[in-house]
């Protein structure tokens, strides 16, 4: 085998566990965050009872949080793709790899912080006599069952 050969077949491979990588990555990222999400709505719904209103208002914040949950989780797609590339340009850590690593981790920080706001906004449509429960909800909802 020539080092040309070897060369290219480091790359292609390289390449490869790049791409599995980004999609493995991606994969257990995105799906993570609908589970928590229908996981949170059916526990509220089975803990809490909710009146139309709240009904109404809940099923408002949802879709306007779902349009912005859809552009974040496509921004995190994105943001794989160019730290695949990245990877496969470097072959190690170097600048572009860690400026994609920065790049993704500040698109996952504005998910979680515009899913946080989210589960306050909903918390604000609560009564008074309902907040307790929701934060049992919330907190049941984020930690991991045993």
């Amino acid at each position: 085998m020539t080092q040309a050969f070897r060369r290219a077949m480091l790359t292609i491979l390289l390449a490869f566990l790049a791409a599995v990588a980004g999609v493995l990555i991606g994969g257990n990222i995105l799906s993570a965050r609908p589970s928590h999400g229908t996981e949170l709505h059916a526990l509220l719904h089975r803990e809490i009872t909710l009146d139309v209103r709240q009904e109404v208002a809940l099923d408002e914040l949802e879709a306007r949080f779902a349009t912005l949950r859809t552009a974040l989780e496509g921004q995190l797609r994105a943001d794989n793709v160019r730290l695949a590339a990245a990877i496969e340009r470097e072959h190690d850590n170097g600048p572009a790899v860690a400026a994609a690593v920065d790049r993704s981790h500040h698109t996952m920080g504005a998910l979680q912080k515009a899913t946080l706001a989210h589960v306050f906004a909903m918390r604000r449509l609560m009564r008074s006599d309902q907040t307790a429960a929701f934060d049992r909800v919330v907190v049941q909802a984020l930690t991991p069952s045993q």
